[in-house]
């Protein structure tokens, strides 16, 4: 099988691209930075290229939509004039919905806040309205946040924490988020490569299990060794000093706190439903367990 991967020098790409290869998998790294083209006689394209949620919030909106939106509009089209069988897209949870209440399922209605997110709900808008030939399947993923070994960003905070022996100051905080390990990612996109009689659409890619952050700070102890340290300091103080993070430089910012702090669940139904599968090989906590302690070597 020939695929054609966008984004592979990423994080999820260049786990993926190893993956994939490992299964005999014959990978074209396909970079969207100059003149580029399709090698329309391959078999799938699957395009993770894009500009990722900047945090910071110091990335110009235009960035996100001509990047998010038009790149994947232009290669979508090359895909479409090509003999190429299936395009897989990731988009993301956010494309969705910000903030969560329940679980997040494929019917929710999207309304996305940010650029980053309406960026990536543009590009699905434009995949969805084309019509595909016959023979041809175009897949969107959204997958929830994504860890593995080697991923930085707020597990690697975490990670820090535990181990410098700092108590974790946002235990009176309840609240269950859905993560996405690397193993499962993979294992997932390799079915749907195999499984031709998975419809064209969106699925939500998770984890299993939803993992409070309380629960995440007890996994980070015990694959660092440490001792759990959970203090329940009261919200509004920790929400104060988060208001004073947005505007002087300190680690804790409204945004980090929200991302910390907040319940996000997604709902992982329909694509295991599609694949006629009732469990993802790696549960939430090994594949948070094995990222951990990636850490530990570096």
């Amino acid at each position: 099988m020939k695929i054609i991967i966008t984004g592979a020098s990423g994080f999820v790409g260049q786990n993926l691209l190893k993956y994939l290869e490992e299964k005999e998998c014959h990978i074209e790294s396909l970079s969207l930075r100059k003149v580029w083209e399709i090698d329309k006689n391959a078999d799938a394209v699957i395009h993770l290229a894009g500009k990722a949620h900047d945090t910071e919030n110091t990335s110009a909106d235009d960035e996100y939509f001509r990047i998010n939106t038009e790149l994947t509009k232009k290669l979508f089209d090359k895909f479409l004039d090509s003999n190429i069988n299936d395009f897989i897209y990731f988009s993301s949870v956010k494309a969705t919905a910000d903030t969560v209440g329940g679980i997040l399922d494929e019917e929710h209605i999207s309304d996305p806040k940010t650029p980053y997110g309406k960026s990536k709900l543009l590009a699905e808008q434009y995949l969805l309205s084309k019509g595909l030939p016959e023979g041809k399947r175009m897949i969107i993923i959204r997958p929830c946040m994504i860890h593995g070994p080697g991923n930085k960003g707020n597990l690697n905070l975490l990670y820090k924490i535990v181990e410098k022996g700092i108590p974790w100051p946002l235990a009176s905080f309840e609240n269950q988020r859905s993560f996405l390990s690397i193993d499962n990612l993979n294992f997932l996109i390799l079915q749907i490569l195999k499984t031709k009689n998975i419809q064209s659409g969106i699925y939500n890619f998770a984890d299993d299990d939803f993992i409070s952050t309380n629960q995440l700070i007890r996994i980070i102890s015990n694959a660092s060794g440490k001792t759990s340290r959970l203090w329940n300091v009261p919200a509004g103080l920790i929400s104060f000093a988060a208001k004073v993070g947005d505007k002087i430089k300190i680690p804790l910012n409204s945004e980090r706190l929200k991302k910390l702090t907040e319940s996000y669940v997604v709902s992982n139904k329909k694509i295991k439903n599609a694949l006629e599968i009732t469990k993802l090989p790696v549960s939430a906590e090994e594949g948070l367990t094995r990222t951990i302690k990636s850490f530990q070597s570096k």
